[in-house]
């Protein structure tokens, strides 16, 4: 029996997550396709919308810049009301697990090396550590866990000239864990508390406590049971406690996919791991289905349309040699200088042109090519497989996700109706 839905979207971040919810919702079925483990588990955990304006200057509300972007740019693209829209399907997903819903201005977050991060949206274990906020507070790092320097990064936060007072601190993790253990293995350990791990942490840093009316932990603080653990040692040490968002792989990343899977099984979305290493059109400009490797045989999946949300050149849904950036999957125009030599500048931290490589869209998402047509009628592309952006600068990854993911998906699934 053929496989076949009204839409199929190929990608499973968040632009490919919010896409398929967004087409479920206008009533369509929907299958999504992904070839790995979703990237949100490499990513901090924190929802950022636009953080920095196109002359580098922080936003205090990422709003007040939209005008100011580039007309190719993805917001400028779909416009403030598709970004809001995206932002509440969000919520509705995350619920209690993240806070900043309340106002569209950008909050600021500490990160694990001392700087201070813009972000729209931040996991509810986080709220205490606004970098906003000016009650002093103590940062505790594990003498295992190297990747978070905590006296190094209570005094990188000083200097970038926070209101408040921060110190940091090293305490050894219960159990001793190995210096390269993962960190869910220090959260399976808080979660569990099979050996009163959270009462012997407090204990630990109760020690190097002065009295900070916050302090702040890296983000391993349970993956099953993170209020639970926060309730625990805030009862120990008579303080409002906080993770501080790290790098991968990422505890608030992880417990932010869980909740979109959650929500993807409530909606009736259908999840397959496999590559799509084909695609089948009509002939007539439209595509019939995307082809599925599954263990060495190639499987028509048809739909009436489609969503490409399969990531930019780190997330590899953009190939590239020293010839070309390539497209792999449905084989969308991708521009690009000419000469390999354009695609790079030579200072080291400058903006790069390779940064805002991705397929070229028009206003209703649809990929282009390089003659300015559309490309199929029943495809569009969301997230950072669409350039015009360099998420990184302006810290715009997970916003153009949500906003492009929304619109692709209603679209796509309205389509079919």
């Amino acid at each position: 029996m053929a496989i076949e839905d009204d839409v199929l979207v190929v990608g499973g971040g968040v632009a490919g997550m919010t896409a398929a919810l967004a087409a479920a919702d206008e009533g369509a079925s929907v299958r999504l396709v992904t070839k790995k483990q979703s990237t949100l588990r490499h990513a901090s955990g924190l929802v950022d919308v636009l953080g920095y304006a196109p002359d580098g200057k922080l936003l205090a509300d990422p709003f007040d810049a939209l005008t100011d972007l580039p007309a190719d740019h993805p917001y400028a693209l779909v416009g403030a009301e598709a970004i809001r829209a995206g932002l509440e399907r969000f919520d509705a997903v995350a619920g209690e697990l993240y806070r900043g819903g309340h106002t569209e201005k950008n909050a600021l977050l500490p990160t694990h090396g001392g700087t201070v991060k813009p972000t729209a949206r931040y996991p509810a274990s986080a709220a205490a550590g606004l970098a906003s906020d000016d009650r002093d507070a103590l940062l505790v790092g594990f003498e295992t866990l190297t990747d978070f320097d905590a006296p190094l990064a209570a005094e990188h936060l000083e200097a970038a000239g926070v209101p408040f007072d921060a110190r940091g601190a090293t305490v050894s993790f219960p159990g001793e864990p190995r210096a390269d253990a993962k960190v869910t293995r220090y959260a399976h350990a808080l979660d569990e508390d099979a050996d009163g791990e959270r009462g012997r942490l407090a204990a630990r840093v109760a020690r190097v406590h002065d009295g900070e009316p916050r302090v702040g932990f890296p983000a391993v603080l349970g993956q099953e049971h993170p209020a639970d653990v926060r309730a625990a040692l805030e009862a120990d040490l008579d303080a409002d406690v906080f993770e501080v968002p790290m790098g991968p792989p990422s505890l608030p990343g992880i417990r932010l996919e869980y909740a979109f899977r959650a929500a993807l099984d409530d909606a009736g979305v259908h999840t397959v791991r496999r590559p799509v290493v084909d695609y089948e059109t009509d002939g007539e400009g439209r595509l019939s289905a995307a082809v599925v490797e599954r263990n060495g045989q190639h499987i028509p999946h048809y739909a009436d349309s489609f969503v490409l949300a399969t990531g930019g050149l780190v997330g590899k849904g953009l190939d590239s040699d020293r010839e070309a950036v390539r497209e792999p999957v449905f084989d969308c125009h991708v521009p690009q200088p000419e000469d390999r030599y354009d695609w790079f500048r030579d200072e080291a931290f400058g903006e790069q042109p390779y940064a805002r490589f991705g397929v070229d869209v028009g206003d209703d998402l649809r990929p282009r090519d390089e003659d300015g047509r559309i490309e199929f009628e029943n495809l569009r592309a969301a997230g950072s497989v669409i350039g015009g952006y360099d998420f990184a600068t302006e810290c715009s990854g997970t916003g153009v996700s949500l906003a492009t993911g929304d619109a692709a998906g209603a679209a796509a699934g309205a389509d079919t109706q």
